[in-house]
């Protein structure tokens, strides 16, 4: 029995396809509750970003029209969860009958195919215009049990270097420059308020418009280790080790940093252009860009961390900015400023093994111009 339902010809075909689209076109399994006899794929990468795979024998148009219906209702869910706004479908059935009448094909965004055999593939001219290769990459040497074992092997090798991967991304790492970061920030907080240097050393590295304007650069990223009050240097070193753990592990201690001092750069220059000659201290617009770069990475990871973004990121972002609009004393314009400087510089150095070359070097240059724009905002334009 075993046998004769690894040689059924739409068994076959079924593995053939799971084959071409897990191990050549890297589409994940989406797992779904309720749904029997179908299979769910999904890449947000590619140009069609989920595929179904149909067995269910579809009869009439009434059967049709229903799964249309529970198509575009799972569509919704998936939707949600990957914050996307458009996603297409491609739907193989292997099971359809002759009594169909309708355009199976009425929506651009539902595409329908369908296959009795193997020739079925080739002849579509949907699966020729976004899938070309899909038809030659069907045959094989193999036949029955040889090729069975064959696809079952690959797709399984193809499934644990997945693993492997994502388990080198989300696998907890010391966050030794989270560490040095509070260090500094403890350092620059304790040591001058022990030898009675605190005020001095506010007065002389904080973020001020007109001493940065009058050549004092550094004041930049200076002001960004200094600290009002204990409450404030513990709040922003809680958040630093929560958030800054997270990137630290997700991205690497080299992009971390990098996206660190860049998002405290563009904080403090946003904060100068906005505030006048109001002085301005504290690590949170660089924790900001931190948020961001989680932002960013969370969107390439939107399958697996999609419900995370969307409880826990976003609501912490946008209540951290209402609070600082709506709370005196707070620099929300270096917040506003770090988190878009975290969010580019994030493009720019990229999520291994999801950005591509043309995303990153988008990234460069969008972080140049803004750089450059809120420089010549802050240090220029404010100044006159």
């Amino acid at each position: 029995m075993d046998e004769q339902i690894v040689l059924d010809e739409k068994n076959m075909i079924t593995m053939k396809l799971l084959h071409y689209f897990i191990t050549e076109k890297n589409y994940n399994p989406i797992i779904l509750q309720g749904v029997d006899n179908e299979i769910w794929l999904e890449n947000l990468d590619e140009d069609c970003k989920v595929i179904r795979i149909v067995s269910n024998y579809i009869h009439n148009d009434e059967q049709f029209d229903f799964d249309v219906f529970k198509t575009k209702r799972i569509l919704k869910k998936i939707k949600k969860k990957t914050f996307s706004f458009r996603l297409n479908v491609m739907s193989i059935f292997l099971s359809m009958g002759d009594n169909i009448t309708e355009d199976i094909n009425a929506d651009p965004n539902l595409m329908c195919i369908n296959v009795k055999d193997e020739k079925d593939i080739s002849k579509s001219k949907i699966i020729k215009e976004i899938f070309p290769d899909l038809s030659d990459k069907l045959k094989y040497s193999e036949e029955g049990v040889e090729l069975f074992m064959k696809i079952t092997g690959d797709i399984n090798k193809h499934n644990k270097e997945d693993a492997t991967r994502l388990e080198k991304v989300f696998k907890s790492k010391v966050p030794y420059i989270t560490y040095f970061l509070i260090a500094v920030n403890c350092i620059f907080y304790f040591v001058p308020l022990i030898l009675g240097q605190y005020q001095y050393v506010i007065d002389t590295l904080c973020v001020h418009g007109p001493s940065i304007r009058a050549g004092q650069y550094y004041r930049l990223l200076t002001g960004i280790v200094l600290h009002g009050s204990l409450m404030h240097l513990f709040f922003n070193c809680y958040s630093l080790y929560v958030i800054g753990s997270q990137i630290e592990s997700f991205l690497g201690k080299f992009k971390y940093l990098i996206i660190y001092i860049f998002a405290g750069l563009t904080g403090s220059l946003l904060s100068i252009t906005m505030s006048g000659g109001v002085a301005s201290v504290g690590a949170s617009g660089a924790i900001f860009g931190l948020m961001g770069a989680l932002l960013y990475f969370g969107y390439y990871y939107r399958v697996y961390l999609g419900n995370v973004v969307k409880s826990q990121i976003l609501p912490l972002i946008v209540l951290n900015l209402l609070f600082g609009f709506f709370a005196e004393g707070i620099d929300n314009a270096a917040h506003i400023g770090g988190l878009i400087g975290g969010i580019i510089i994030t493009m720019a150095l990229g999520v291994k093994d999801k950005s591509s070359t043309f995303e990153k070097v988008n990234g460069w240059i969008i972080a140049f111009i803004f750089l450059a724009f809120l420089s010549y905002m802050g240090i220029v334009m404010a100044g006159r």
